[in-house]
């Protein structure tokens, strides 16, 4: 552990204790995860007749649908399925076979929230053939793709894809591709001592209701999972990069990349494929919450600097929405992250002169090198289009951001080798403005550049 100040930890524990006693939680661990290692660690309340620990495991509900993406992500990695691929290719019979993985992912399906039947949070779970045969014409609730509406019941589903490629259980699934390999054995599908037991607080009294547990079969991948502080810590390190060999961190990049928003054009709350999103005090996090009877916990990571934050608490309702977000803050108060020290580096000559101004018509850009042979496009002095790319093997560069990510950067050369131009997806970018030399788009105009023109 590389810890946190004593000033910082103590403003940190003096939230956390401000947060259980106005909460009134009956216990709260909360942690703070730096560079891959947990920073801090602070609890209050009860489990039993102690504090909890790094090692209690409390129910950590839809944080589980993140683990069982990453199943879904490793199966497309693998070329197994395609995230365009209609769910009903790989879980055939159901009356919602059109929508696609990936929108079940991103909770764009369009699918209801809940399954048919009773409160599925209450009661005992049924069996996925007695799921699939209960769906009917009234499970879509939205045309695929329209807008984001969360959906269990779309996870159940793809817990159900998992099982099938894999041919065992979705939990079997990922304990052996992502539990153990991330050093998560205290990750579980039902209570492990020592546990916390979840409560309901009274809203107009200081008493407690036990809340049930139970398995929840075919709706299980939606939210089934026990965990440990020591355990999201590992799972925030995760999604901020730390990727353990599990997946390639292009991918978990990929599952971090907004594929649709809940509140809106300025969005501060979305989706990526299995992850939930959120903007905050500048941040950009990627993670999940969770919410089961008697269970409330959250994980956030930042991968910007590998920051992460995680609380746990056994009681259905309460926490303040900004409490991770409060706790980020007074830590980038306390302890103001340090820029990384500017070292030269070696460039390849034939880079180098690639560097400077460049035009696109009139509008001039600057191109830079980045490391490994990266380059970084963008407007000098306005607004306009500015991408970054990465070298391919056929000596092109692949967007990897903004206008043209995913587009093709080439190098044309004259026949004496020299550079002639540079060709992005069709568009030229010359030396000069409106280079007379490249055939598109040219000089423009014979006369060239000219004064006030006669009207």
């Amino acid at each position: 552990m590389s810890p946190v100040l004593e000033s910082t930890a103590r403003a940190l524990l003096r939230r956390i204790a401000v947060e259980q006693a106005e909460s009134r939680l009956p216990s709260l661990a909360v942690a703070v995860v730096r560079d891959g290692d947990l920073a801090w660690f602070g609890s209050r309340g009860l489990v039993g007749e102690a504090a909890p620990t790094r090692d209690t495991q409390y129910r950590i509900g839809s944080i589980t649908k993140s683990m069982v993406a990453v199943v879904v992500m490793r199966l497309r990695d693998e070329g197994r399925l395609d995230l365009l691929d209609p769910i009903g290719k790989h879980v055939p019979g159901t009356p919602v076979g059109e929508v696609t993985v990936a929108q079940l992912l991103s909770h764009t399906a369009g699918l209801t929230a809940e399954p048919p039947g009773q409160w599925w949070e209450r009661t005992p779970g049924m069996p996925v053939e007695e799921l699939l045969a209960k769906l009917g014409p009234e499970t879509p609730r939205h045309r695929p793709g329209r807008r984001f509406h969360y959906s269990n019941l779309g996870f159940a589903l793809l817990g159900e894809l998992v099982a099938r490629q894999r041919g065992v259980s979705w939990a079997q699934a990922v304990r052996a591709e992502v539990l153990e390999p991330l050093g998560m054995g205290r990750t579980t599908t039902r209570p492990s001592a020592p546990h916390a037991n979840g409560y309901a607080v009274h809203p107009w009294a200081d008493v407690l209701l036990p809340e049930p547990e139970h398995d929840a079969v075919a709706l299980a991948p939606a939210g089934q999972f026990w965990s440990t502080v020591d355990d999201l810590a590992r799972w925030a390190a995760f999604v901020a990069g730390d990727t353990g060999g599990v997946l390639a961190p292009a991918t978990v990049a990929e599952m971090r990349e907004p594929a649709t928003v809940d509140d809106g054009d300025f969005w501060t709350g979305g989706f990526g494929l299995g992850l939930q999103l959120a903007r905050a005090g500048g941040r950009r996090l990627a993670g999940h919450t969770g919410s089961m009877p008697g269970f409330l916990a959250t994980v956030w990571a930042d991968p910007a600097d590998a920051t992460g934050v995680l609380f746990l608490t056994n009681t259905t309702s309460g926490v303040s929405r900004t409490l991770l977000t409060e706790i980020l803050t007074i830590v980038d108060q306390h302890e103001p992250r340090l820029p990384a020290e500017w070292r030269p580096v070696a460039a390849e000559a034939g880079l180098l002169e690639l560097t400077g101004p460049w035009y696109w018509g009139p509008s001039a850009y600057a191109l830079r090198l980045l490391p490994e042979r990266g380059l970084s496009l963008a407007p000098i002095g306005t607004a306009g289009r500015a991408s970054r790319f990465v070298a391919q093997d056929d000596g092109t560069w692949l967007g990897l951001d903004g206008y043209y990510a995913g587009e093709r950067l080439s190098v044309v050369r004259r026949a004496d080798g020299s550079v002639s131009h540079l060709d992005l997806n069709t568009f030229v970018f010359t030396r000069t403005p409106y280079d007379p030399a490249a055939d598109v788009p040219g000089g423009v105009d014979e006369g060239g550049w000219q004064g006030c023109p006669t009207l």
